[in-house]
């Protein structure tokens, strides 16, 4: 019994410390651009340096983890991330600090699947639900903190301890995974080619999403690279289907319920964190609050993922996934579209707590449900590859939702007064609450778990086929 507590254990902190790290950054910015000197798109570089790395990596650490063991690249995955963070702290100017951030990124790209799967391995069928809301509690809880955490620390120290305290923590995980047992699926050779196709792809897609919002969807550059990117992509495609050793089995997306799960995770992504930046905006620029009361006042919101995340774990358990993951996404559409209803400039606080708790109720229902669906509708060899494609399409749906849904904010209203501010943000709540009411439907189109289960399982021989000759 003693493994996977340790397991547990080490794989809660560490992605915690993932997912704090996040949003920490975001209320410490106003305080980076005076102390190192840099303007907006410097700023913008340093959030997006590390979704950017974070993202575009996150299948080939998930395909790394289950070639050489998970333990193994899981501690690797967390020194790299923690020696980021020093590089962070200690950043002389902002180049050094974007170029940190990118290794960050590349650590959290190995750590967030791996520390699914891991979990995975030493928990019985039976009760993954359970351990896996345990997962998305805490993954709820790093991101509820982090505004929080950031503003505090920058407020009573410097900007430098927001990298800094996730040297410790690194440094308490890695003795705790010695402690675990190793896993991995035995899925064969790497494959290069898809790996070198996936990541050149992914890359020119998210490079392309973050720069349309400040060069125009319009400009030679963005177009080139969604261009270059979506091609890339549609080449690593073609390469899957006919490789000795796919990279990502496309038969994964034969099944249905894996298929339905991999949309409603990029959808309810893109609905939901797109408007919890501009909403942390508009508590601050509108209602005037500190970036440490924004952190404060948004965690009716943030911080109800910790407690419900459990809660729905245990209720998938009995009820089934697809059930409660359609509930929570139902329930995110009700808080945002009552939010783009409710919101005006002069709106009391108190009026937006109700809406911040079902929608924060709503988000820890999905957080913990759609990873262990995901899991269910793969073969058990092909856990980790489903694991980073599911984290993959999570990042992927935040930029594009900060990227679509910041178009519209700037489209209808904008920064200049609190009324145009309003206006903007009414707007891409509304249409945050059609994509998150989309999502909830899409879901609905999976079939339950105990055929998910059965599917996987039917789906199995041909795909071991496919691959076990390279082993």
């Amino acid at each position: 019994m003693r493994k996977p507590l340790w397991t547990y254990l080490a794989c809660c902190i560490a992605v915690f410390m993932i997912s704090m790290d996040n949003l920490i950054v975001t209320n410490a910015l106003p305080v980076i651009r005076q102390s190192l000197h840099t303007g907006l798109e410097g700023l913008e570089w340093t959030v997006n340096a590390y979704t950017m790395t974070f993202a575009v990596l996150l299948l080939t650490g998930a395909a790394l983890g289950d070639r050489f063991g998970r333990r193994r690249l899981l501690i690797i995955g967390v020194t790299v991330f923690t020696a980021g963070s020093a590089a962070s702290a200690l950043a002389p100017g902002i180049g050094v600090l974007i170029a940190a951030r990118a290794v960050q990124g590349i650590g959290a790209a190995i750590v967030t699947p791996l520390t699914v799967t891991l979990i995975a391995s030493v928990t019985p069928p039976q009760r993954r639900g359970m351990a896996l809301g345990l997962w998305g509690a805490t993954v709820g809880l790093g991101a509820a903190l982090g505004p929080v955490i950031g503003g505090a620390v920058t407020d009573a120290a410097s900007w430098q301890w927001i990298f800094w305290i996730n040297v410790p923590v690194g440094v308490t995980v890695l003795p705790l995974l010695l402690l675990t047992r190793e896993s991995r699926s035995g899925a064969g050779r790497l494959d290069p080619a898809g790996v070198v196709l996936a990541t050149a792809g992914l890359f020119g897609i998210v490079f392309g999403l973050i720069r349309g919002t400040s060069h125009g969807w319009t400009s030679a550059q963005v177009l080139a690279s969604l261009a270059g990117g979506g091609l890339l992509l549609v080449a690593f495609g073609a390469w899957e289907s006919r490789a000795a050793t796919p990279m990502l089995p496309l038969s994964l997306f034969r099944n249905r319920g894996f298929s339905a799960a991999s949309a409603t995770m990029l959808l309810t992504n893109m609905g939901m964190f797109g408007v919890i930046f501009l909403v942390s905006q508009f508590l601050q620029s509108v209602m005037g609050y500190t970036p440490l009361g924004a952190g404060v006042h948004g965690l009716p919101w943030t911080a109800a993922p910790a407690v419900t995340a459990p809660i729905a774990g245990l209720l998938s358990d009995r009820l089934g996934g697809r059930r409660i993951v359609a509930i929570g996404v139902a329930l995110q559409a009700i808080g945002i579209g009552w939010l783009a209803a409710e919101i005006t400039a002069t709106t009391p606080y108190a009026d937006l707590i109700l809406p911040f708790l079902i929608a924060g109720t709503g988000l820890g229902f999905f957080f913990a449900p759609i990873t262990r669906l995901t899991l269910n509708y793969a073969p058990g060899q092909l856990e980790g590859i489903a694991s980073g494609t599911s984290n993959a399409l999570r990042q992927v749906g935040t930029v594009l939702g900060i990227a679509v849904l910041g178009s519209v904010f700037s489209a209808t209203g904008g920064l200049g007064s609190p009324g145009q501010f309003t206006t903007g943000l009414t707007a891409a709540l509304t249409v945050s609450a059609a994509i998150l009411g989309a999502s909830a439907l899409v879901i609905l189109l999976a079939p339950e778990t105990r055929a998910a289960r059965q599917a996987a399982a039917a789906d199995s021989p041909a795909v071991t086929a496919s691959i076990g000759h390279a082993a």
